[in-house]
């Protein structure tokens, strides 16, 4: 059997960052990611756990409130795809979305990983920040390549 330390958690000023699933605010995400809204998918409730439970998850709280959130999913290996990248409006344009992008693209089971996919409207410079580059194809999609 293989020990895997838990991802350990970080601070960037008053913020908390955590890859710990336990501590996900299920009700804060559900509404925010599948309650009818810009971000929803349409998630019946039933089948939101399953999208944590096989997700790298990673959490951002203030004064132990949850305001951020993000998800990859990835082989560990070759492939990422960075979804649900969120933070509440009053905390945003402090540099917690940036600290939170460093905070994912540093867990030691993504790091190095070869490609990395995700889909954005309008926070292209946000990624680019982290060698994003647009797709020519669609302007929504950006993909990232680590040379090893």
């Amino acid at each position: 059997m293989t020990f895997r330390p838990a991802y350990p958690d970080s601070n960037f000023g008053d913020y908390v960052f955590t890859a710990d699933k336990k501590k996900v605010d299920l009700d804060y995400l559900y509404n925010l990611l599948c309650v009818p809204s810009r971000y929803s998918t349409g998630l019946p409730p039933e089948r939101f756990p399953l999208v944590i439970e096989n997700s790298f998850c990673f959490s951002v709280y203030y004064q132990g409130k949850q305001v951020g959130f993000s998800r990859v999913i990835s082989d560990k290996s070759e492939f990422a795809s960075l979804w649900d990248v969120f933070i509440d409006e009053e905390h945003r344009r402090k540099g917690v979305g940036q600290a939170l992008l460093k905070y994912i693209f540093a867990h030691t089971q993504l790091r190095g990983t070869f490609r990395w996919f995700l889909m954005t409207e309008d926070a292209h410079g946000l990624y680019q920040k982290f060698e994003f580059k647009t797709e020519v194809y669609n302007p929504y999609i950006m993909m990232k390549v680590n040379v090893i």
